[in-house]
C-alpha cells in the first residue's frame, strides 16, 4: 500500500543524485532553504536521507525537488515524527524550488511557504492563509523612518556602541551570543539551541550580517543566511536576540537597518533583485520593514 502511494506521488518523477539537484538549483534558482548545501548539511545533521527527484521534458531536467518521504526535505513535520523536533531552526523560510518557467511539474509532496515564484513552474499549488514578510526596498521606507534609523545608530555609537562583522567570530562564539541574547529577549531558549554551534558551522559560508556591542558586551545579533541564484539573491532572516536592558538604544532595529541596507547594496551591485524574507508576517515590527507577500502550500 505504501509503495502504491509513493508510486502515485512520484508519478512522472525520476530519482536523481545530489549533483543533479545542485545543477538544477544553479541553473533555475532557489532560496536559502532549498539550497543544495543547506539541504545536504542539515539533512546530514538530522541523520535523515534525502531522496532527490527530477522532472524531465524532452529528455532535459526541468525541475528538481529534495524530499523526505511525503514531505520536502528539512520539513518540521518529519523532524517531529523522527523525534528530532527543533533540531535546527530555519524559521518559516521562503521555499523556491528549482524549475524552469512554465514547466508545470506536479508537486505532490507536502510543503508550506512556497514562494509565488513557484507559480507556473509547479502545478497544484494552493494559496496559504498566512503571508510572508518580504523586506521593502530602501526607497519604500519613509524618509523619516530612515532618518530615525541613522539617528539611532549615531546615538548608539556615541554611547560607545560598536558594530562588528559576523566574520570576526567563531561559530561557537556566535552560537553562544545568539542563544544568550535570544533567551534574554524572549525568556525561552532558541529553537535548536543545543546544536546551534553545529548548525552555524555547517552553514557558515552563507551567514551574513553584524553583531552590535556596547561596553564590550554583545547586545544584538541576528541569524541571516544569504544565497545567490542566477536571477535573484535570496536572504533569510531566521531570528534574533537583543539585550532588553539596552532597549533605549533600539539595537535590534539598528541591526535590521544595517543588515537589510547591506543586503540591498550587495544585490544591486550584482544587478539582481533581492528577496529578503523575515519569515511569516506575524509580528508588528515586521510591518515597519516589510510588505506581506502571498505564499502557497502543496
Amino acid at each position: 500500500m505504501l509503495n502504491r502511494i509513493k508510486g502515485w506521488r512520484e508519478r512522472g518523477w525520476t530519482s536523481i543524485d545530489a549533483a543533479a539537484y545542485a545543477k538544477a538549483w544553479n541553473t533555475f534558482g532557489g532560496s536559502v532553504a532549498t539550497h543544495p548545501l543547506v539541504v545536504e548539511r542539515l539533512a546530514e545533521l538530522a541523520g535523515i536521507l534525502v531522496r532527490y527527484l527530477g522532472w524531465e521534458q524532452n529528455g532535459e531536467l526541468k525541475a528538481a525537488i529534495p524530499t523526505w518521504g511525503r514531505y520536502l526535505a528539512l520539513s518540521k513535520e518529519v523532524l517531529k515524527q523522527q523525534g528530532k523536533k527543533g533540531l535546527f531552526d530555519l524559521g518559516n523560510a521562503e521555499l523556491i524550488l528549482p524549475a524552469a518557467p512554465d514547466t508545470q511539474a506536479p508537486l505532490r509532496h507536502k510543503a508550506r511557504y512556497l514562494s509565488e515564484l513557484n507559480q507556473g513552474r509547479f502545478a497544484g499549488l494552493k494559496v496559504q492563509a498566512e503571508s510572508l514578510a518580504m523586506a521593502r526596498e530602501p526607497e519604500d521606507l519613509s524618509k523619516k523612518f530612515r532618518y530615525n534609523q541613522r539617528r539611532e545608530l549615531r546615538l548608539l555609537e556615541e554611547a560607545g556602541g560598536v558594530v562588528r562583522p559576523i566574520s570576526e567570530f567563531s561559530s561557537s562564539e556566535l552560537a553562544a551570543m545568539y542563544c544568550d541574547l535570544f533567551l534574554r529577549r524572549w525568556e525561552f531558549p532558541a529553537t535548536g539551541a543545543e546544536h546551534m554551534a553545529q548548525v552555524i558551522e555547517a552553514l557558515r559560508e552563507l551567514l551574513i550580517g553584524s553583531v552590535i556591542f556596547l561596553n564590550d558586551a554583545p547586545i544584538a545579533i541576528q541569524l541571516v543566511y544569504r544565497v545567490q541564484a542566477p536571477e535573484w539573491v535570496s536572504v533569510e532572516y531566521i531570528n534574533g536576540g537583543v539585550d532588553p536592558q539596552t532597549r533605549a538604544f533600539s539595537p535590534g532595529s539598528v541591526l535590521s537597518f544595517l543588515n537589510t541596507q547591506r543586503a540591498w547594496e550587495d544585490a544591486r551591485e550584482l544587478g539582481k533583485p533581492l528577496r529578503f524574507s523575515f519569515g511569516r508576517a506575524d509580528r508588528e515590527y515586521k510591518d515597519r520593514w516589510c510588505n506581506p507577500v502571498p505564499v502557497f502550500h502543496s
